[in-house]
């Protein structure tokens, strides 16, 4: 009997599911958008009746082996129980891994998706490709996750809230996170932080372009703000700007104290990489003495090559020593560290 397991991205967003053979190959796949505002029992059921659906196009041929859940945190591993995740509210202390299981019948593992990403990045991508074992990999999309590889495996720390690096304070007179705390990194670098960022600055500037374009799209999106900055609006720049600036002070604080060889970027916020890069990668330098050494500097010790996974960015390289490019197109000239893990 053929094998098969199951894989779910849950989400702040998009909910998908989909199953894969043994050799990691894609067999099929479900989409859906994840319906917050109906509330936890009702995203759940749209997870069981994707996965049910899978199941049932296998029938009787073929033995899926477990299911594995990738969803924001933070959370308790292995237990598998959401503790107050800000970008799934109601959610708090749901024991998701259980519920699964008895609602499926079938062995399902839990993971912190940013994890699930960096793992994939180290197993599948960059890491790979640079022939590279540990590496941290920050996700820009509904919220910031983080996910930090050590030698192959995910590090979870205690009780798995290991890299939960959205929510490092990076403005402490900054506005409150659902979190608790002030300043987060998620509030300046995600989606909805973008979002958040304009309709503030429509609130006190009601004639700009970014009230005009919201009267025009009342669910207006971080995507349509990229579009407003790349047609050179000043108020919509300053926005991601001001998220490069939040990064790069992100990034040092990751540079500084873990001093891995690759720092990976991803999510869909990366689309808007070229308006957000430049204010990041000078905040890094600021930040960190590690990330960009002086000119004579070029030991292994303190270069740290920071990655962009997005399909809609090109070939991109800074400085030469913190060479940035399409993270699924490699260029050559930029050459891994010998020996480095």
């Amino acid at each position: 009997m053929e094998l098969y397991s199951i894989g779910v991205d849950l989400g702040g967003t998009n909910l998908r599911v989909a199953s894969f053979d043994p050799n990691w190959g894609l067999r099929d796949s479900v989409e859906l958008l994840t319906r917050r505002h109906a509330g936890r029992d009702a995203v759940i059921a749209d997870l069981c009746d994707a996965v049910e659906s899978l199941i049932r196009k296998f029938g009787g041929r073929q033995e899926c082996v477990g299911i594995g859940v990738a969803t924001p945190g933070p959370m308790e591993l292995p237990e598998g129980r959401l503790l107050d995740p800000p970008n799934l509210p109601g959610w708090e202390n749901f024991e998701l891994r259980r519920e699964l299981e008895k609602r499926l019948k079938e062995r399902v593992v839990v993971e912190n998706d940013a994890n699930v990403a960096a793992l994939a990045e180290c197993l599948l991508g960059q890491g790979k490709e640079l022939k590279f074992s540990s590496l941290c990999m920050l996700t820009l999309g509904t919220g910031v996750g983080s996910g930090i590889i050590l030698n192959g495996q995910i590090w979870h720390g205690m009780n798995g809230m290991a890299g939960e690096s959205g929510h490092v304070s990076v403005d402490p007179q900054g506005p409150m996170c659902a979190c608790g705390t002030r300043g987060c990194l998620e509030l300046s670098a995600s989606a909805t932080g973008l979002v958040r960022q304009a309709r503030e600055h429509i609130a006190l500037h009601p004639g700009c372009a970014l009230a005009a374009k919201l009267r025009e799209k009342p669910n207006f999106t971080a995507t349509d703000l990229s579009t407003l900055a790349n047609e050179g609006d000043r108020n919509a720049i300053q926005i991601f700007e001001t998220q490069g600036k939040a990064l790069g002070r992100g990034l040092a604080v990751l540079v500084n104290s873990l001093n891995l060889p690759l720092y990976v970027l991803g999510g869909g916020v990366t689309a808007a990489w070229e308006l957000f890069a430049p204010k990041m990668f000078d905040e890094l330098s600021q930040g960190s003495s590690m990330s960009c050494p002086p000119s004579w500097v070029r030991t292994p010790a303190f270069w740290a090559p920071v990655w962009c996974r997005s399909a809609r960015m090109g070939p991109r390289r800074r400085h030469g020593c913190r060479p940035v490019i399409k993270a699924d197109s490699l260029k050559r000239d930029c050459q891994p560290l010998p020996g480095r893990a």
